[in-house]
């Protein structure tokens, strides 16, 4: 067992019961795996928030993954969207948005029970303001008391088995959207059709930014060669998706790069 492991398991040891906010993504996936393997099926939870603000097919994904692994899982109805903080995209839409979430689980919570989420040492030096709401509720960061990096988690989810082990990012469809510009149901679809136009013709990874009428495209910098050949596909498909302008960005895919206009 690796020393990485060691401290996860000493970690979520703590706690009688975790609930484990899920993405399906492979931090939230190796938490959630990691307290059914310490604590039982009986000591864990996954919850998934369901909004306009997750992707088309990530409800399914995580039902997936919780099934293989034997997971308790349920969705809860966040609605962030409700919220005037949140639908003006400031710098702190993510606070409001891990609020909204916080309203959802805690009511499931018990006594006994921990909301946890799963955040890397890595996320920590980005602008979070959403683990910040979410710290001030009493939920806890395993991974980071664990002292696991992104690189660790990855490590470790392999060594597992969990194929979710080198899957991409996927924040939620607002951070595509620049700060400033208001958030609508109707921008988070139109953002969510032209990112799953582009991922059809085999990009694993993409990023769709919202300006206008313009869909700013951010793909890993080894994947421009091909962007740039499948560039008739790609601009027919976000031009179906209602945007009436396609750019590919050269710099390539940079996550949470919209942060930089708050510096």
């Amino acid at each position: 067992m690796s020393s990485a492991e060691r401290a996860l398991f000493a970690t979520v040891a703590e706690y009688p019961r975790l609930i484990v906010a899920f993405s399906g993504g492979v931090d939230s996936s190796l938490l959630a795996v990691a307290a059914r393997k310490v604590l039982g099926r009986n000591g864990v939870l996954a919850v998934t928030a369901d909004s306009a603000s997750l992707a088309e097919g990530e409800a399914e994904h995580c039902d997936a993954v919780t099934t293989r692994w034997d997971i308790p899982w349920t969705t809860v109805a966040t609605e962030e969207l409700t919220d005037e903080r949140y639908r003006r995209n400031a710098g702190d839409r993510c606070f409001w948005c891990k609020s909204a979430l916080m309203d959802a689980v805690e009511p499931i919570a018990d006594d006994d029970t921990r909301i946890a989420l799963g955040v890397n040492t890595d996320d920590l030096g980005d602008h979070r303001p959403g683990q910040e709401a979410a710290r001030q509720r009493g939920a806890v960061f395993p991974l980071v008391t664990a002292g696991l990096t992104k690189s660790d988690v990855r490590t470790v989810a392999r060594s597992w088995g969990l194929d979710v082990w080198d899957r991409p990012a996927m924040p939620c469809l607002s951070s595509r959207i620049p700060y400033g510009t208001g958030v609508t149901v109707a921008l988070l679809t139109r953002v969510d059709r032209a990112e799953r136009s582009i991922r059809r013709l085999g990009f694993r990874d993409v990023r769709v930014r919202h300006y206008g009428d313009t869909a700013r495209i951010e793909v890993p910098t080894a994947d421009l060669p091909r962007a740039i050949e499948l560039a008739d596909k790609i601009h027919a498909g976000v031009l179906s998706a209602g945007y009436r302008y396609a750019t590919l960005d050269l710099a390539g895919l940079r996550s949470g790069n919209l942060n930089d206009a708050l510096a």
